[in-house]
């Protein structure tokens, strides 16, 4: 049964996209340069809050994919289509992308003269272990999820019951990882590994699943809302704002005067302010698909078609942005707004070249994945690789930033 399309899932991906973005933008400012600034408590404030980006995307690409083929039988030509559009449009741009980051982080870091043999296999590691360069991790989880995916439907469609306990499994499955990570395993790139979002894969299918009864929610304008839904909405709001908050406190209280914590109450932090992250955008979605002018959606939407492309190509811009910086002191207000200015650079200019490839060469999709529809060039007679709305994805925490080499520093 072919699901009724929902054009406000491209509104999702541009607000995550955009967390992405600040998260980036701001990674170097608030690890490392500017610690001591005035303005410290802000740029943080910034990195910490929009750490929603890569789990939200993670809980859309779940809600996706289940909310498109939960009601189809499990086949061998749909898997098989399945992985043949993934391979074209995920694991071929991810290669490409993998192969281009790691030959540039050799030049920048001097690294040129090292033997075939032994780029070859520091190579083939970072490709299978998502760490190339700092953002393709998320591809890396992603590629994990497909491989998943088609047992875990398999699981899903065979127990109506399971399907009522798919969050509370899929945080037992990530909260035992962290747990047994931190006391036993000690896996030092554990945000690579699938496992360690599984709870927002398992969120995603559970509102797929059940997505005709949560709709209401989504569709029913505020004031026609049962009074009962407004107060859980409230509730989750309120419940969002609280969490984001402490979670920024947490981070300033170690990042800036050096009180740290266990680090299970990141992990917890984390988890809960972008759980709440994901429901919260789920439902500003819809509300500004219904409300906001047709400009700002139009906005959005298009922002929203080009995220993986996006993605893919803006931490090269961030680099070259930052090699302006070393002039100016992170004492500044200047500062400040070079460090929004990097975010400014690499949306605008990703966006530019990403929709420049996709309108004037056919083959760009090779490199940024599918085609939007609406970009797509199309000579007679030659198919244009279809959209896939499942497989628009995107960025990671700073948390995880840290242990990755990165062009600009």
């Amino acid at each position: 049964m072919k699901q009724e399309r929902l054009p406000q899932l491209d509104i999702f991906r541009a607000l995550a996209i955009l967390g992405v973005l600040h998260v980036h933008s701001s990674s170097f400012a608030a690890g490392e340069q500017a610690l001591q600034s005035p303005y410290y408590y802000w740029i943080n404030a910034i990195n910490i809050f929009f750490k929603f980006g890569t789990p939200s995307f993670i809980f859309l690409s779940s809600f996706v994919l289940f909310y498109n083929y939960y009601g189809r039988p499990v086949t061998r030509s749909l898997i098989a289509n399945f992985y043949r559009r993934r391979l074209m449009f995920i694991l071929l741009p991810y290669l490409l992308a993998s192969i281009g980051y790691y030959g540039l982080t050799l030049y920048v870091n001097g690294q040129m003269s090292w033997s075939v043999g032994e780029n070859l296999l520091r190579f083939l590691k970072a490709l299978f272990t998502g760490n190339a360069y700092a953002h393709l991790y998320f591809v890396f989880i992603s590629i994990q999820f497909y491989v998943l995916f088609p047992l875990v439907l398999k699981l899903l469609q065979g127990s109506r019951q399971l399907t009522r306990w798919v969050i509370p499994i899929g945080l037992g499955l990530q909260w035992g990882f962290i747990i047994w990570n931190k006391y036993q395993l000690h896996v030092v790139e554990k945000g690579s590994l699938a496992i360690s979002y599984f709870a927002y894969y398992m969120m995603g299918a559970y509102i797929a699943i059940h997505f005709e009864e949560i709709k209401k929610w989504l569709f029913t304008p505020w004031r026609q809302l049962p009074k009962l839904l407004k107060s859980l909405t409230g509730l989750l709001f309120s419940s969002w704002l609280i969490a984001a908050f402490i979670h920024i406190q947490l981070w300033y209280e170690g990042r800036h005067n050096g009180v740290w914590t266990n680090s299970l109450w990141y992990e917890l932090l984390w988890n809960v302010h972008t759980m709440l992250s994901a429901l919260v955008l789920l439902y500003l979605t819809f509300l500004i698909h219904r409300k906001a002018p047709r400009a700002i959606v139009g906005f959005l939407t298009r922002l929203g078609e080009l995220s993986f492309a996006i993605y893919l190509i803006h931490p090269l811009l961030l680099a070259i942005y930052r090699r302006f910086r070393y002039n100016i002191s992170p004492d500044s207000l200047t500062y400040v707004l070079f460090v929004y200015g990097g975010l400014v650079v690499a949306l605008g200019g990703s966006w530019l070249m990403v929709q420049v490839a996709f309108r004037r060469i056919r083959p760009a999709w090779i490199i940024f994945g599918s085609v939007p529809r609406s970009l797509a060039p199309s000579p007679r007679g030659k198919p244009v690789p279809e959209s896939l709305g499942e497989d628009k994805r995107s960025a990671r925490s700073s948390t995880d930033e840290g242990s990755k080499k990165t062009l600009g520093g």
